[in-house]
């Protein structure tokens, strides 16, 4: 309750007016964007002291040198987005402004120039689509700050006009500039976007300037709401990956500038969401892969902001992993050079272990997890979800779970469908009502998560699943969710308790009760396991030379079952490599029933 009235006291002193806070006239002189003149120095002492940063450094500039014979990008819609290009636009001028100032060689600064001035002759950068704006605004605005001293008097004034036209202008459209009431990781990037176009035009515009920034200040907020009570981001690995990364660079771009961030860092649950970070990446290397999120884990650059920020290194502990895997990917890896200046200020020596083995957050999507250790791949990990459908980018999967053991995801989640492939196809992807075309997307909807399903039905979408309690003890380890909302037109209560044992067994109770009508309810768990049917209630899987017995315990009938994965619509994507395994039973009118399925490890 504390956390949560702290949360709303946050929220209602953003909603002032942030203007007389910022001392603009203490501007940093150019270069002011995160890194000001001079601290290139500092990054190449950083990378003299730790090699793998000299690793990241040389991929950045190869990307570089393979710029300079590239055509500029061009103004070409994917769909109903022009984000793929506005984000080749930011990638480019961001390594080649870095290249610049790190090399001081001119044909960077050139070849960035190039293509500030291509895309600042676009008609417009695909303002019903305001995502494409604020990465194109927040691209001229690092090239226009970086470069300062080396753009031509001519390349400034396109540049500004451009960044005011199609930026700063098609802000005023508010059903395009949606963004401002928005909870989710729109708000994120687009403020950020918009923002660095004000910090870096300052002297030219500085009402214009002033206004953007205090506007941000102002809506900003209702963006970091969605981190609170405690750390857990709504939207999952994937979005986290986006979104903060774009928080962080608003944030780190607004103290580089002005001095301070006006107490946006301080939004509670905000810095308690690197942690979360941390434990959705688990021992085998995918992540905890619920909403619209990739299965793969992929390092994030924000975490250094972080680490240094909470001044904790302990938060680098995977970070460090992939940083001496060369053919690592980088979430969002088009703001990689903002590593460089994360890392200049750390002892990237001295990373120590993480010293919690469990996750818990609160929040529109509470979640659990538990990892037994730091060290190997063969770690257990447990991860359990509540939440909603109707939280941003969610899928149908409250009550789902992900179980590694012995270096086998025995229980895994499908993770997200690109939204080009159904788009393109006619899918009415956004309309999340409870009849949306949405819900019939197949891995967005419950039968393909390990979650229950009664009376094949789609879980509701105007509900909510707490995770009413947890168990962080040797003996005992999980979750309990409560799922009576999500089944409120098909059952009087549905609770889930998942657990595992001191030995590390998992078991997943399901304790349900009917009002006046049957319930059928369809147990099922995903796998990328084989699967057999053995015998009564049992089901043999086997992954990797490893084998484990699913056993299922109830007071009525069971039918076992192993589903395809085959979607049922052309429009899905294919599931190669993974089953759904599980039962059905039906339970009678007003009965309370138990339902319990174990994991056991076949030796």
């Amino acid at each position: 309750m504390k956390k949560i009235l702290l949360l709303l006291v946050f929220v209602s002193v953003c909603t002032g007016s942030f203007a007389q806070q910022f001392d603009y006239d203490k501007i940093a002189p150019h270069p002011r964007l995160l890194l000001p003149k001079g601290e290139e120095e500092s990054i190449k002492q950083t990378m003299a002291a730790y090699s793998p940063l000299a690793t990241v450094h040389q991929r950045i500039m190869q990307h570089c040198n393979e710029i300079l014979t590239e055509q500029p990008v061009e103004r070409i819609k994917e769909g109903k987005r022009l984000l793929a290009v506005s984000r080749i636009a930011l990638k480019r001028i961001f390594y080649l402004s870095y290249a610049y100032r790190m090399a001081g060689d001119e044909k960077f600064a050139h070849r960035a120039e190039v293509e500030m001035l291509a895309v600042s002759r676009f008609e417009d950068w695909n303002p019903t689509h305001f995502l494409d704006v604020g990465e194109m605004v927040m691209a001229l605005a690092i090239g226009y700050d970086w470069l300062y001293d080396y753009l031509r008097p001519e390349t400034r004034r396109l540049v500004c006009e451009a960044i005011v036209e199609k930026g700063f202008d098609a802000a005023k459209n508010t059903r395009n500039a949606w963004f401002y009431t928005a909870r989710n990781n729109w708000n994120s990037v687009c403020n950020s976007g918009l923002t660095y176009g004000a910090l870096a035009l300052f002297e030219e515009i500085p009402e214009v300037s002033k206004g953007i920034i205090e506007k941000c200040m102002e809506t900003n907020p209702k963006a970091m709401v969605g981190y609170g009570p405690d750390g857990g981001y709504p939207e999952g690995f994937g979005y986290w990956g986006y979104g903060t990364s774009f928080q962080v660079m608003l944030i780190a771009a607004l103290e580089s500038a002005l001095g301070t961030d006006n107490g946006l860092s301080q939004a509670p649950g905000f810095m308690e969401s690197a942690r979360f970070m941390q434990f959705m990446t688990a021992p085998g290397g995918d992540c905890f892969c619920f909403s619209d999120s990739p299965v793969e884990a992929e390092c994030n650059m924000m975490m250094f902001w972080f680490a240094a920020k909470a001044k904790d290194l302990s938060l680098l502990w995977i970070e460090r992993q992939y940083l001496n895997r060369p053919d690592m990917a980088f979430a969002e890896d088009r703001l990689l050079p903002s590593l460089m200046v994360f890392c200049s200020q750390l002892d990237m020596k001295n990373i120590r272990r993480p010293a919690k083995n469990f996750w818990f957050n609160r929040g529109d999507t509470p979640v659990f997890i538990y990892r037994s250790g730091w060290d190997s791949q063969k770690d257990t990990y447990l991860g359990v979800k509540g939440g909603s459908p109707s939280t941003s980018h969610a899928h149908m999967d409250a009550g789902s779970f992900i179980f590694e053991r012995d270096g086998v995801r025995w229980a895994m989640d499908l993770g997200m469908q690109s939204y080009i492939t159904l788009e393109s196809k006619g899918v009415d992807l956004w309309n999340m009502s409870q009849s949306g075309q949405r819900w019939d997307v197949f891995r967005l909807s419950n039968k393909a998560h390990s979650t229950l399903t009664i009376n094949g039905e789609r879980h509701l979408v105007k509900s909510y699943a707490p995770i009413t309690r947890t168990f962080q003890t040797k003996k005992q380890k999980g979750a309990e969710v409560d799922l009576s909302s999500v089944f409120a037109n098909s059952v009087d209560k549905a609770v889930r308790t998942v657990t595992l044992d001191k030995k590390e067994n998992l078991e997943v109770i399901d304790r349900i009760e009917t009002g006046n009508k049957e319930a059928t309810v369809s147990w099922i768990m995903v796998s990328p396991a084989e699967a057999k049917i053995v015998g009564q209630n049992r089901i043999e899987l086997t992954k990797d030379g490893r084998q484990m017995l699913l056993v299922a315990d109830a007071d009525t009938n069971v039918e076992m079952k192993i589903w395809s994965n085959v979607p049922p619509h052309e429009y899905d994507f294919q599931n190669p490599g993974t089953i759904r395994v599980g039962f059905e039973t039906t339970i009678p009118a007003n009965r309370a029933m138990q339902l319990s399925v174990q994991l056991i490890p076949l030796k």
